[in-house]
């Protein structure tokens, strides 16, 4: 009798678990640009919370993994970007159609000034302006610093930096936890990171963090990388910055 109730139990709890347990789905759709309801091809789309992603084909269309109530991120350079919450009817239904509204971008002038070139590589490599970047080790971290140009109180910047619990980075490492844990997971899928890879605006990133893009200069500067390296970094590296510096941060929590 006894084996019999510890059975019950048993299957009940499985039987519970089981319903805890969301399986993914797919839904599918069709993007097109609001205008002129052409198909918009190679648009992205990022599931936030499970943070994978997909690219419409030739004909506009895409297919992605979700659960109930996950949020996409659908963006195309050249076009506003928009947040579809995926409800039940989407995936009962399986297809959509979302259109994207283009944006209107005004062009500044950019005045491009030559060097006055020689000819002569001697003379021309010490008229080229350089920028260089030094970064520190420290050891038992397996992550290294980028302090900017060389100075003497570099090496303690870095330092004030990564042991001040009271600046920006800690905050922010502290108070997002659940958000930093998607860096790994953007690291998994090949489609994302192609994404962040060919982007440098910073708003897919920001969207994936839960964070405001202007923050990410911030951060980046408390984790010590140049100014070059923050202004000329595609996604794929401003990702990879602050998953290094967030490691790191862990290492010296724990310490």
């Amino acid at each position: 009798m006894k084996y019999l109730i510890v059975l019950f139990f048993l299957a009940l709890s499985i039987s519970a678990s089981a319903q805890d347990i969301v399986p993914s789905q797919k839904v599918s759709g069709f993007i097109y640009n609001d205008n002129t309801k052409s198909v918009l091809i190679n648009a992205n789309i990022i599931n936030i919370n499970k943070v994978r992603g997909a690219r419409t084909d030739a004909n506009g269309y895409f297919e992605i993994d979700v659960q109930p109530t996950d949020t996409l991120h659908i963006s195309l350079l050249g076009f506003q970007s928009l947040r579809v919450k995926v409800t039940n009817d989407w995936i009962k239904n399986k297809v959509a159609k979302i259109f994207l509204t283009e944006r209107a971008i005004a062009l500044e002038e950019i005045v491009i000034r030559p060097f006055n070139l020689t000819g002569y590589l001697e003379v021309d490599s010490k008229t080229i302006p350089t920028s260089e970047n030094y970064r520190y080790s420290i050891s038992g971290l397996t992550h290294g610093y980028e302090a900017g140009e060389y100075s003497p109180n570099a090496f303690g910047r870095v330092l004030g930096s990564i042991f001040n619990p009271t600046d920006l980075l800690y905050n922010f490492f502290g108070k997002n936890p659940n958000e930093l844990k998607k860096l790994k997971e953007m690291k998994k899928d090949d489609t994302v990171r192609n994404l962040l890879e060919s982007k440098f605006d910073r708003e897919t990133l920001a969207v994936l963090l839960g964070i405001d893009k202007k923050e990410i200069p911030e951060i980046l500067q408390r984790c010590n990388y140049s100014d070059s390296f923050i202004q000329t970094a595609n996604d794929l590296q401003i990702m990879d910055a602050i998953s290094g510096c967030y490691e790191e941060y862990k290492i010296l929590k724990k310490k």
